[in-house]
């Protein structure tokens, strides 16, 4: 009965929301990223977001996936400066290559037009200081889109440890985030062509995967950046993965707190685990609608927790990128917002220096 509220009160949200939304024009850059099937699973669906076209320059790629999804041959454009020119969106999604984003963000941020790209921001630090500088000059919103933003089990981490305090002071948090290989599961050629690539997308599984963490701790840490990064990586299928690591483990040292970032290709099912360890208890969470809390050692000191569904523009990217364009959220520090992500690029690169060179990298104070 409670879940059935639950999902009563979150369709009358959503409906109350849609009759007095406004839609925003969206534009697509880049359709080599497999997780452009999210927009194609949310066209039509809802009224906040019209998506006004999508620039690909490979015209096969884009033709076989409009007509997959039986879109117009309208929709395509061979660049994203001629999107943009007919289409006039208000913000575009980035689903290219990590190495891509920069260009993206250089071409809509003189135009005023807000991008949200997939994880992670930006390949690495020289790339994400021309787009900080961007971002500063044309004050345009820059997002991030990771796929465990939209779990309820993080903003209930956040409640139990930002305002319920019922895990106490966060001591440690291990991220286990990884599945067997993206060619293992079946990515498209497209995407594996760039995503196993060390230049288009800037490393192996410690990226692919180390960015969730990175991210979920930053944003724990309220943007603060760690003391030190000190990483380690694998190449367990050499002849898969000739050119990148598919095995990474990160850690990030803080002032009282420590992170341990598990990032796989080997793995034999998909997992996205954050492990919450406070002083007060521990907590697991996931994509699942409980979340387990243990708070003693008793048998009776342990309780799965129901979990809440989250607001409606906290519940998608799409929703999210909505309310942001028409000024009803201000990322500040959340998940996907420009400074949380901007740390996760660091971290990222201070990593991939660490298993490179075999020592602890330093934060400057």
């Amino acid at each position: 009965m409670k879940k059935i509220l639950l999902s009563l009160l979150l369709l009358l949200l959503i409906s109350s929301h849609l009759v007095n939304a406004k839609p925003i024009r969206v534009g697509v850059a880049g359709m080599t990223h497999d997780h452009i099937n999210q927009v194609f699973d949310y066209m039509g669906k809802q009224q906040d977001v019209e998506i006004v076209g999508f620039a690909e320059p490979n015209k096969a790629l884009a033709m076989r996936l409009l007509k997959r999804h039986n879109l117009p041959e309208t929709m395509w454009f061979p660049t994203l400066e001629a999107l943009i020119q007919q289409k006039n969106p208000e913000a575009v999604c980035a689903f290219n290559s990590i190495y891509e984003h920069l260009s993206v963000v250089e071409t809509c941020a003189p135009k005023g037009i807000h991008v949200i790209v997939e994880k992670p921001l930006a390949v690495n630090n020289q790339h994400l200081a021309l787009m900080k500088a961007l971002v500063e000059k044309y004050k345009i919103h820059l997002l991030t889109n990771f796929e465990t933003t939209w779990y309820a089990s993080h903003a209930k981490v956040w409640e139990m440890a930002k305002q319920n305090k019922n895990l106490g002071e966060i001591k440690k948090v291990v991220f286990k985030d990884g599945h067997g290989g993206p060619i293992e599961i079946g990515c498209s050629k497209e995407f594996t062509n760039w995503l196993t690539d060390p230049i288009q997308n800037g490393g192996g599984a410690i990226v692919d995967f180390g960015c969730y963490g990175a991210n979920i701790m930053t944003w724990l840490m309220d943007g603060q950046k760690p003391i030190s990064v000190t990483a380690v990586t694998q190449q367990d299928k050499p002849s898969v993965y000739p050119k990148v690591d598919d095995e990474a483990t990160i850690i990030l040292k803080y002032p009282n707190t420590q992170a341990v970032i598990q990032a796989s290709w080997n793995w034999p099912f998909g997992v996205k685990d954050t492990e919450v360890y406070g002083t007060s208890g521990i907590v697991i969470a996931n994509k699942e609608p409980k979340m387990r809390y243990v708070f003693g050692e008793a048998s009776n000191a342990e309780k799965w927790v129901d979990l809440a569904p989250l607001s409606y523009e906290q519940s998608n990217v799409f929703a999210y990128l909505a309310a942001v364009v028409n000024g009803k959220i201000k990322p500040a520090k959340d998940l996907s917002s420009f400074a949380v992500n901007s740390v996760v690029v660091e971290i990222l690169s201070a990593a991939k220096e660490s298993a490179k060179t075999g020592k602890t990298i330093y934060f400057s104070k």
